[in-house]
């Protein structure tokens, strides 16, 4: 449910966001900009059709509009199959909408008559650039990972001859979702505001939003998979980085109650107890490698210790308990 909620949060952000950038960067420019702006564009580079400047905010608006319920009709009729293409078509559609109309503003800006509008070519094959970007890494983020073999039927189990086992849990913090998503938005609003000159275009001014948007997002949420080849641990939505560790170098698992105050806040943090990813308080997986622990909070986390202890038994050849 957090995850469902966080990505739902971010989502009305974003949709609510690109629309807001849409009218709002065409109107904060409007005393410098002629009446008509100029919309078009031939094939020469040169301007061939115009637009009120109240058009032209709202045109591309709607556009947006009629593309989020287009997107969430088909949702809703495909029951949910179709949700990581939602976040691919939203995060496309809106990265393009508003570097097009950002390359429209800057086209116009300072110009007396609409036929005097620069070309707009570069900018927009930048923002199909920028478009296909987001819509990979939307797509990369909303795939879910393939299921294992077979679920682990429960902790100190002993695994069947000639099968294979394997444990998958995932989970995510809401909060922090929102935190990324709110930061990268500032990075694309800055973006946009400078490409359509409202702004300085400066990478000093846009780089600490988009970094601090990637940081937390990769802190948002956490990915951990137990089989016969050990244990791996992947952060963020598109499972990167990750840490694995080999069935021989697990000496234990077990399982412990952790809050955030005892480790020392969210996130990826050091302490007296080891290292803990901490996305929510309560039920941590916790494992012993190279003499030092491991912990991690995620759901179902007992069955998760259960195998690591039976395949380590396994590979040293003592029997589990």
């Amino acid at each position: 449910m957090r995850r469902a909620s966080g990505t739902a949060w971010a989502g009305v952000g974003w949709c609510a966001g690109v629309l807001a950038l849409l009218l709002g960067i065409p109107l904060a420019a409007s005393g410098r900009l002629p009446d008509r702006l100029a919309t078009h564009w031939g094939t020469g580079g040169e301007p061939d059709g115009s637009m009120p400047l109240w058009a032209a905010a709202l045109f591309p608006a709607l556009i947006w509009l009629i593309l989020v319920l287009a997107v969430l009709f088909w949702t809703r009729r495909s029951h949910g199959a179709a949700r990581g293409w939602t976040g691919v078509s939203l995060a496309s559609g809106g990265v393009f909408l508003v570097g097009v109309q950002a390359s429209v503003v800057r086209a116009n800006l300072d110009r007396s008559d609409w036929h005097e509008a620069d070309s707009v070519t570069p900018w927009v094959m930048a923002a199909v650039v920028a478009a296909v970007t987001a819509g990979a890494f939307a797509f990369l983020a909303t795939r879910h990972p393939a299921p294992g073999q077979r679920q682990t039927p429960g902790p100190g189990m002993s695994i069947p001859p000639d099968q294979q086992l394997a444990w998958f849990s995932r989970t995510s913090n809401q909060w922090l979702l929102v935190t990324a998503a709110v930061t990268g938005f500032a990075a694309v609003a800055l973006t946009a505001a400078g490409v359509g000159g409202l702004l300085p275009l400066h990478a000093a001014l846009i780089a600490p939003f988009a970094f601090a948007s990637l940081a937390v997002l990769g802190c948002s949420s956490v990915q951990v998979r137990v089989s016969e080849r050990g244990m791996k641990v992947s952060f963020g939505p598109l499972g990167w980085p990750a840490r694995h560790w080999a069935v021989q170098d697990i000496e234990s698992a077990r399982v412990e109650h952790r809050t955030p105050a005892q480790v020392g806040g969210w996130g990826y943090r050091l302490s007296g107890l080891g290292t803990t990813v901490m996305l929510r308080g309560g039920e941590c997986l916790v494992v012993r490698a190279k003499g030092k622990d491991f912990a991690v909070s995620v759901d179902d986390a007992e069955r998760g210790a259960g195998l690591l202890n039976a395949l380590s038994a396994e590979t040293s050849g003592r029997h589990p308990s």
